[in-house]
C-alpha cells in the first residue's frame, strides 16, 4: 500500500531505523496472522503445526510483503519522492483479530511518499506493489513440484501473493487500487480483474497447501 503527502524533499534511497523497525513488526505480525488463518491453534489445532506455519509464513509472507512495500518505495524514489514505510498498528491488531475469526484484513501500513507527482506517477507507484506480488506468484509456481518443505512454500507463496495482489487492488480507501483507478481505468481493469479471478480460484478451490 502507498500513500501520498505533499512536502517536497530531496529523494534518497535509504532505510531509517524507524522504517526498518516498522517493516520488521509488520512482517512478524502478518506472518503470525497468516499462521493463525492456516493453522488455527486457538481452535484446537496442533501447537507444533502452528509453530511450523509461523516459520513458513515468515518466509512466504516476508517475501510477499517486504517486496511489495519495497517496490512502492523504489518506484516512488525513481519519481523524485522521499519515501518510507510506516506500520499501522491499529490495522496490525485488526489483522490478528480477523485471523482469529477466519478472515484476514491485510493492510499493515503504507509507504508514505512526499514530493510533487502527477496522477500518472502516483498511479505507477501504487501499481508497483500488486504487480510485484503477481510476478512473485509466478516465481513461486515452480516450487510446487519439489518435495517438502519446498512444495508447501511454493503453494503458500502463490496463495499469499495472489491474495495480496487482489486485496491491494480493491479501489477503496488507502488501498493501491484506488490510486490506479483514478489514474487509468483500463490499466486498473487489466490488473484488477485477473488478480481477483486468480485469487478467488486459489482461495476457494486450491487453498494454501494445494
Amino acid at each position: 500500500m502507498s500513500y501520498r503527502t505533499t512536502r517536497q524533499s530531496d529523494p534518497e534511497l535509504r532505510f531509517s531505523d524507524t522504517e526498518l523497525r516498522d517493516l520488521a513488526i509488520a512482517w512478524l505480525t502478518l506472518s503470525v496472522a497468516f499462521a493463525l488463518l492456516f493453522a488455527p491453534v486457538h481452535r484446537g489445532g496442533s501447537v507444533g503445526t502452528f509453530v511450523t506455519m509461523v516459520g513458513l509464513s515468515l518466509v512466504t509472507v516476508g517475501v510477499a510483503f517486504l517486496l511489495h512495500e519495497i517496490a512502492h518505495k523504489v518506484v516512488a524514489i525513481e519519481h523524485g519522492q522521499l519515501a518510507e514505510f510506516r506500520a499501522d498498528y491499529q490495522m496490525l491488531f485488526l489483522a490478528i483479530m480477523g485471523a482469529l475469526v477466519g478472515f484476514l484484513f491485510a493492510a499493515p501500513g503504507a509507504v508514505y511518499h512526499r514530493g510533487q507527482v502527477t496522477q500518472r506517477e502516483n498511479g505507477l507507484i501504487a501499481l508497483a506493489g500488486p504487480v510485484t506480488n503477481l510476478l512473485l506468484a509466478l516465481l513461486f509456481l515452480p516450487l510446487v513440484i519439489f518435495p517438502e518443505p519446498f512444495g508447501t512454500i511454493g503453494q503458500m507463496g502463490i496463495w499469499i501473493n495472489l491474495f495480496l495482489a487482489a486485496f491491494n487492488m480493491i479501489p477503496f480507501g488507502p488501498l493501491d487500487g484506488k490510486s490506479v483507478l483514478e489514474w487509468h481505468k483500463g490499466i486498473f481493469a487489466l490488473v484488477f480483474v485477473p488478480s481477483v479471478l486468480l485469487a478467488a480460484y486459489v482461495v476457494l478451490f486450491v487453498g494454501p497447501f494445494g
